[in-house]
């Protein structure tokens, strides 16, 4: 018998640490699938994160059960967990998906370490990146830091085809396994239920959203993925966090997009989306090498940046009342849905930090709550980089102006009316001159919502000053 540990990859088909057990069915025998809800992991959790992943546990679980088996839950340190299970079920080997941040690395070398102590054999495996890190290096063997050098070889590498999911003969049957505990509630865990629509989770929601994406906008993605109203974007961040769809299953859908393109600005948009891929990939690259930028910057400055400390203002940004329309109606959609569309995270991401100058750690902190796709490598490369702090970062003197943002990629202001009813009946000239219309202008098209909390121009100017000073200049 062996054992596969599902942790990121909850999902049984493009699976290659669960297919690398089943292949060797053979020699140690078929394979039982178990979950840890591993207290130090849920530490780090939130309500939105925990439901998603409830979720796709309770898909998965139908798979195993679909085959004739069944998924065994746990609550435990895997440390402890996973070798008493593997002695008591007389397990040869465990298999499981390789992770990248610091607390995943430790935790997988301590699991392999007890594993060692009672004599079963381990392996895991590269399955949530195409090119796992130290593959696509400089000529010199270092990791990127610039995203485009890595982009072009990852784009030129062959990519492996997705791997199906596992016969029922090679998984262990559900009379050979001990009782499985119920997967627990929220509160069982001691999550709240969360106040966000949460998307649903599962292969075969991932894979519907992947079709529908790759069967239209995908075309489109280049010229509209910066329009928050279009839905021109995939929202696969979910399930790719989660793998609750495989990453090879979704390059190859994306393949076969550009093989079917009409034109070739048709392949340049499936093109522009596989880089998302790519940048997502880049950054986990970052996070395994540099462990510690989850909480210290990646560039260093000469001097300690100077942030300003001014709850009412940090406040005001998380329930979306600045007074700046595309800022508020991206928060108000991270409360509402547990997601952000891209082009407003780098814009409610600039805002708290170079017009509010605040400390990016503070927002990658309230992201962390409420993301259902938080990814620790991902979300902290796109902080640092609107922070302009981190890897082929955005230059400290290139500063988004919010207003000019949602003028551009919501002319008729349709995303921020959809998250800021405030604004429903006001003109979207109006809403769009929010910060230079009189009191008597916004008192008549929208006496609800605030006013602008800061002027963007003086603070941009306090943004170069600041980053001048810690420059040293």
């Amino acid at each position: 018998m062996q054992l596969h540990w599902h942790r990121d990859d909850l999902r049984v088909a493009d699976n290659l640490a669960l297919t690398t057990a089943t292949d060797r069915t053979d020699e140690r025998g078929p394979v039982a699938p178990v979950f840890v809800f591993d207290d130090d992991v849920l530490a780090h959790g939130s309500s939105n994160r925990v439901a998603f992943m409830l979720d796709a546990l309770a898909h998965l679980r139908d798979e195993y059960r679909d085959r004739g088996s069944e998924l065994l839950v746990r609550h435990g340190d895997p440390r402890e967990v996973l070798p008493e299970l593997a002695t008591e079920l007389g397990a040869e080997s465990v298999t499981w998906a390789e992770g990248y941040s610091g607390l995943a690395t430790e935790r997988d070398a301590a699991v392999r370490q007890r594993l060692d102590e009672v004599d079963v054999a381990h392996e895991s495996v590269t399955d949530a990146l195409h090119h796992e890190p130290g593959s696509i290096t400089t000529n010199d063997g270092e990791p990127y830091s610039v995203y485009s050098y890595f982009w072009k070889k990852w784009r030129d590498r062959p990519k492996a085809d997705p791997v199906d999911a596992p016969d029922a003969d090679a998984l262990v049957d559900t009379d050979d396994l001990p009782d499985t505990e119920p997967l627990p509630t929220l509160a069982d865990l001691g999550f709240d239920e969360p106040t966000a629509d949460i998307q649903p989770a599962g292969t075969d929601a991932a894979r519907e959203r992947l079709t529908a994406f790759c069967d239209g906008p995908i075309y489109d993605y280049e010229e509209r993925r910066d329009y928050p109203a279009d839905g021109c974007t995939s929202r696969l961040s979910a399930a790719l966090k989660w793998g609750t769809i495989g990453v090879r299953e979704v390059y190859e859908e994306t393949a076969a997009a550009a093989d079917f393109a009409e034109s070739e600005s048709d392949r340049q948009s499936v093109r522009e989306f596989q880089s998302q891929l790519a940048w997502r990939e880049f950054y986990h690259h970052v996070l395994f090498f540099n462990p510690e930028v989850v909480s210290a910057n990646y560039r260093e400055y000469e001097h300690p940046i100077a942030w300003r400390d001014d709850p009412d203002e940090l406040r005001a940004w998380k329930d979306g009342e600045t007074g700046y329309p595309i800022v508020d109606a991206g928060m108000r959609q991270l409360r509402e849905e547990g997601f952000v569309h891209n082009r407003v995270r780098m814009i409610v991401a600039s805002f708290l930090t170079k017009d509010l100058l605040v400390d990016w750690r503070e927002g990658y902190a309230h992201f962390r709550e409420y993301l259902v796709d938080h990814d620790t490598a991902n979300d902290n490369g796109g902080w640092q980089w609107a922070a302009s702090t981190g890897t082929d970062a955005q230059p400290y003197f290139r500063i988004f102006n919010p207003m000019t943002q949602g003028e551009r990629y919501d002319p008729d202001a349709e995303y921020i009316t959809r998250y800021v009813p405030e604004l429903r009946d006001a003109d979207p000239s109006l809403i769009h001159g929010w910060h230079e219309a009189s009191e008597i202008q916004r008192k008549e098209a929208a006496p609800e919502y605030p006013r602008p909390i800061v002027d963007h121009g003086d603070r941009r100017g306090q943004a170069l000053s600041m980053f001048k000073s810690a420059r040293g200049e």
